[in-house]
């Protein structure tokens, strides 16, 4: 773990791993501890991989202002990384929803960004809906698996309003390609890892203006690639394709039998995929 300082005095930590030139790397949750992506299944054996734990998650330190954890104001975090690298320009990777900030840091700092990869991308930063019918097919594409009935009629109690811990709880199947021991253990850990408060202030108002942020990515001319796991309730691949079209040049790359980590699904499929845009 290495610690730099946030333009607000705040501790940050990163972790970095493998060799080669850098990829800044932001994670999901949204402000879950980086050390859920791993390695992303071996993509350090290409690119020196640089985890930014957020702040307040995992070795980050909690700041003293809350509000900081707004996604808008993370992007001076990035940046604050960035400089402490002693980077011009940096590729940055983002899963979920650490892809809303790479898409404000994209709008504020274009000239820095050099390659750009989303991982399962949330949308909330450039005001995309899944409908609720979306997520519905998206789910019946699993109706083989034994566990189905109960996760779907789950899914379809939070599409109605009722979104209970135990019906969020139930269609967690539908974010992995396999519901196997390793998926189980992986979910197990999750709420371990995240800061809830923060996590609840992410979004908050103010954090996104997506008419702007809109406008913002159609004048992006680094290269983008938009990854889609094939069966990712969370992230369909047709509101990801959604995505990839607000670029003037993006890549976009459904992963077969992928939930919402690929990584975890087919590691191969997946490294090879992020190396080959990253170089």
């Amino acid at each position: 773990m290495t610690a730099f300082t946030a333009h607000d005095g705040t501790k940050l930590a990163y972790h970095a791993f493998g060799e080669g030139a850098p990829v800044l790397c932001l994670p999901g949750g949204p402000m879950q501890d980086s050390v859920y992506l791993g390695n992303l299944g071996g993509l350090a054996a290409h690119r020196q991989l640089i985890m930014l734990d957020l702040r307040g998650t995992g070795q980050s330190a909690v700041p003293e202002d809350v509000s900081s954890y707004r996604c808008d104001r993370l992007v001076d975090d990035v940046e604050s990384l960035r400089v402490h690298l002693g980077l011009d320009t940096v590729d940055v990777l983002a899963h979920s929803a650490g892809v809303n900030l790479a898409a404000l840091y994209a709008e504020r700092h274009p000239e820095r960004v050099g390659r750009l990869a989303l991982i399962a991308p949330s949308v909330m930063a450039v005001g995309i809906t899944i409908t609720g019918e979306l997520r519905r097919g998206t789910a019946r594409l699993r109706r083989d698996e034994p566990w189905f009935p109960e996760a779907f009629a789950a899914l379809e109690a939070i599409v109605a309003g009722n979104a209970t811990s135990e019906a969020v709880e139930a269609i967690a199947p539908f974010f992995h390609g396999r519901w196997d021991e390793a998926a189980r253990a992986f979910r197990a850990a999750e709420d371990g890892q995240k800061n809830a408060e923060a996590a609840g202030l992410f979004a908050a108002e103010g954090a996104f203006d997506p008419d702007a942020t809109r406008a913002a990515l159609a004048r992006f001319t680094a290269p983008v690639l938009l990854l889609a796991g094939e069966v990712d309730l969370n992230s369909p691949p047709p509101a990801v394709a959604e995505f990839a079209g607000l670029f003037p040049h993006a890549e976009l790359v459904v992963q077969p039998g992928a939930g919402h980590f690929p990584w975890l699904d087919d590691p191969d499929t997946f490294v090879a995929t992020t190396a080959a845009f990253l170089g």
